[in-house]
């Protein structure tokens, strides 16, 4: 029998983790904080979590969880926290909502006030100071604001690439020692499928040609697709006749300053070439990269370019910027142009549909490329980094 008492027995950390985004965002940062915690779950049965969800329970990604991970909601939409918390800097620490904590993590960007816990911050990209006029003013200004004072405030900074790594040390002085790289995984649905009649549901659902140039993300400037229109009026207007079947599809939902967007396809005669599919359901997307005959990611900035790891995963070969961390990302396994020239975007994807030996050479490599980022790592990366702050 024991004689210890509740405060002699071992201490268990308790970590807080912000994991509103991936409750209220189905991609990017939403799919990134549920795919890493999730890993996280199925590791560490011993130190005590608690995720903070804003704006109430609901949506993808609450569970079922192990005994040693709990779900802290607050009816304050996650706008609503971050007025208080970071407009009007409310000093309300985190834990009148999570409880005692020994370290808080906020894999989206900002921190709320912490107390005296130490806090670990997740940044990954820092878009909109590498690409500000890609940016609403106003938005950009709070960003460079919150985030500034997110990294001051912050023991450690996640990064996602080297990219954004060097970034938050040239445009935030960051000390080297503070940011650590935690690459994102490729979760394992993102692979080739052979079953024609799944493949043929999706197709069929969005309307799909048999040949297209698969583009995705938000419709927004960074993602650079009125280059990508560009360059697709430049490839038909200079290839053969086989390309007389070939349409370009894009695939995301409506961002902000997305007019340029439809203004080229308007501009070029494209209307019936081009498809702007809108966002589509998240488990049809291993379908859509198998079904694509090229992934074209022309980005202007990422702060890590999953896409194309996700792409190269499904055997798709790949065509992207050769920018920021997306060289990181494709290593030697797709073909990197610059990206505000759309004649050589145009050549690289008549190449690879041109080119059947090039085509199964990249393939090949994507799949090798692809499969060297799981979540599985980055979840024991990041168990490390909480070691050194929560034991």
């Amino acid at each position: 029998m024991s004689h210890l008492s509740g405060n002699q027995r071992a201490h268990k950390a308790r970590i807080g983790i912000d994991y509103t985004a991936a409750v209220r965002q189905r991609a990017g940062i939403g799919r990134y904080t549920r795919n890493l915690i999730r890993a996280l779950s199925e590791i560490d049965g011993e130190r005590q979590y608690v995720l903070l969800v804003a704006g109430g329970r609901g949506g993808d990604g609450l569970g079922p969880w192990p005994p040693n991970f709990r779900v802290r909601s607050v009816p304050l939409s996650d706008r609503w926290l971050n007025i208080l918390w970071q407009r009007l800097r409310l000093p309300l620490p985190v834990q009148t909502i999570t409880g005692s904590l020994d370290l808080f993590h906020s894999p989206d960007f900002v921190l709320p006030p912490v107390g005296h816990a130490p806090a670990i911050l997740t940044v990954h990209d820092l878009s909109f100071m590498r690409v500000a006029e890609c940016f609403v003013p106003g938005f950009r200004s709070y960003l460079e604001q919150a985030v500034s004072c997110a990294v001051r405030r912050a023991v450690r900074i996640l990064a996602d690439s080297q990219s954004t790594r060097r970034d938050l040390i040239e445009l935030f002085n960051v000390a080297p020692e503070k940011v650590t790289v935690l690459y994102p995984g490729v979760e394992a649905r993102f692979r080739p499928i052979d079953e024609v009649e799944a493949l043929n549901v999706v197709r069929a659902r969005y309307c799909l040609p048999d040949r297209f140039i698969l583009g995705l993300g938000t419709l927004q400037p960074r993602k650079n697709f009125a280059g990508l229109i560009e360059a697709f009026a430049w490839l038909l207007a200079h290839s053969h006749s086989d390309a007389d079947d070939l349409q370009l599809v894009i695939v995301g939902g409506e961002g902000w300053l997305a007019e340029d967007i439809r203004a080229a396809i308007d501009r070029l005669g494209l209307d019936g070439k081009v498809r702007l599919v809108g966002f589509v359901q998240d488990a049809d997307l291993p379908a859509l990269y198998n079904l694509a005959s090229v992934f074209a990611f022309p980005t202007l900035y990422e702060g890590f370019g999953l896409p194309v790891l996700e792409a190269m995963a499904c055997g798709t070969p790949t065509v992207a910027a050769d920018n920021s961390s997306i060289p990181e990302a494709v290593g030697d396994a797709g073909l990197l142009v610059p990206t505000k020239d759309p004649v050589a975007l145009a050549d690289a994807l008549g190449t690879l549909l041109a080119e059947p030996a090039l085509r199964d050479r990249l393939v090949a490599a994507g799949l090798r490329q692809a499969a060297r980022f799981t979540w599985n790592q980055g979840a024991q990366q990041l168990l490390k980094v909480y070691g050194a702050y929560a034991r």
